[in-house]
């Protein structure tokens, strides 16, 4: 890796995107982006990590353009508090805890239970719950509550999405299989144990430190929400 002044390499440097995992942990595939060792952690390139981002981004750019939705996943500890402070940033669907088997293979009946969410949540607000007992109500209530944890974050969507941005593809196994079974296209910061080949768009980098996430998610987010503004409508004089 050579030093240089590219502004997302430093960026890169600084968050500790190129630390790996052990030599034991490599999946083969991520081998070209792998540049040595050090301290018996593998360490990435970061020239092309930041060519992948890049790469990626022009991806996002054209996403935005055409006003494509994007699902973020991410479950792990480390990356649920930027994927969904990302996804509600951009009002976007995201899963930031544990993924549930057939949310996009099996999308119809996903949609029947964010429709009984959107029910329930629709008359408890309407004070139309008042005509259950004390006991209904805890019930419904805690109905309510286990739908929000498992769906709250894909609540508004009303079809597949058009990409995924994964964090953690080999952790998020569920996503990915059943983004790859509806050819979606699949973005993902991956690490040195991680499938490059199941991954549309590879980020090759440190998915397991919070800061190289955000990060990752903040390069995202600004050229999405800069292109989908570019969209929009002049306001009138």
């Amino acid at each position: 890796m050579s030093q240089n002044s590219n502004p997302i390499i430093e960026k890169l440097f600084s968050v500790g995107a190129h630390f790996g995992y052990a030599p034991s942990r490599r999946h083969p595939s991520t081998a070209p982006f792998i540049f040595g060792a050090k301290g018996g952690v593998e360490l990435f390139d970061l020239e092309q990590t930041a060519a992948c981002l890049e790469s990626t981004l022009a991806f996002v750019k054209s996403l935005a353009a055409e006003r494509k939705t994007i699902l973020f996943v991410g479950g792990k500890p480390e990356a649920r508090e930027a994927v969904k402070r990302t996804a509600e940033k951009l009002n976007q669907p995201y899963v930031a805890g544990r993924w549930i088997g057939g949310s996009l293979t099996n999308f119809g009946e996903i949609k029947k239970r964010l429709a009984r969410l959107a029910d329930l949540t629709t008359k408890r607000e309407k004070g139309e719950l008042a005509q259950f007992t004390k006991k209904e109500r805890l019930l419904i209530d805690r109905e309510i509550t286990d739908l929000e944890l498992m769906f709250g974050g894909i609540k508004n969507i009303t079809k597949n999405p058009d990409a995924l941005f994964i964090v953690d593809p080999k952790r998020e196994a569920g996503a990915l299989e059943e983004a790859r079974t509806l050819r979606i296209p699949i973005i993902a910061l991956m690490n040195t144990d991680c499938d490059r080949t199941k991954v549309t768009h590879p980020i090759p980098g440190n998915d397991a430190s919070r800061h190289v996430i955000a990060l990752v998610l903040d390069e995202v987010a600004k050229v999405y929400a800069a292109n989908l503004a570019a969209l929009a409508p002049a306001p009138r004089e």
